[in-house]
């Protein structure tokens, strides 16, 4: 038996990422971007509770971590650079006072890059989310 769980209708709507990735940074469902996506810090909802779509399919695992870290050392390297060069501060000030300004932007950002994920996975029908579509019988 094959799966053809790949196969979209092609007379299924398509689903706009970028409305959906910005409500998944605003921590929202992202077919509705009223009802809230998580739960906690970083758990995603099995359902969203106004419109109650499923959103337990996500495979978020690692990337958001992956890209927070990224995102972060990007733009706090620059400005280490700069500090450095423009101040002289002592090195201990320096290393803790970036350390924890790392720490406090992956905080706020690691939530928000998550919502990002699912977002981004359920307007691209990914693992589960495009179930409502009707596979294509094997001939």
């Amino acid at each position: 038996m094959e799966n053809n769980d790949h196969i979209i209708d092609p007379n299924v709507a398509e689903r706009e990422a970028k409305p959906a990735m910005l409500r998944g940074w605003r921590r929202k469902c992202p077919n509705c971007g009223t009802g809230p996506l998580l739960k906690g810090y970083l758990t995603v909802r099995d359902t969203c509770e106004v419109c109650s779509e499923e959103l337990y399919h996500h495979r978020a695992d690692d990337g958001p971590a992956y890209v927070t870290i990224l995102i972060c050392g990007h733009l706090l390297a620059p400005l280490i650079m700069f500090v450095f060069e423009t101040f002289r501060p002592n090195a201990l000030v320096l290393t803790v006072g970036f350390m924890v300004a790392f720490v406090a932007l992956a905080l706020y950002m690691l939530p928000r890059i998550k919502g990002v994920f699912v977002g981004l996975q359920w307007a691209k029908r990914m693992h589960g989310f495009g179930r409502d579509v009707a596979p294509v019988a094997a001939e």
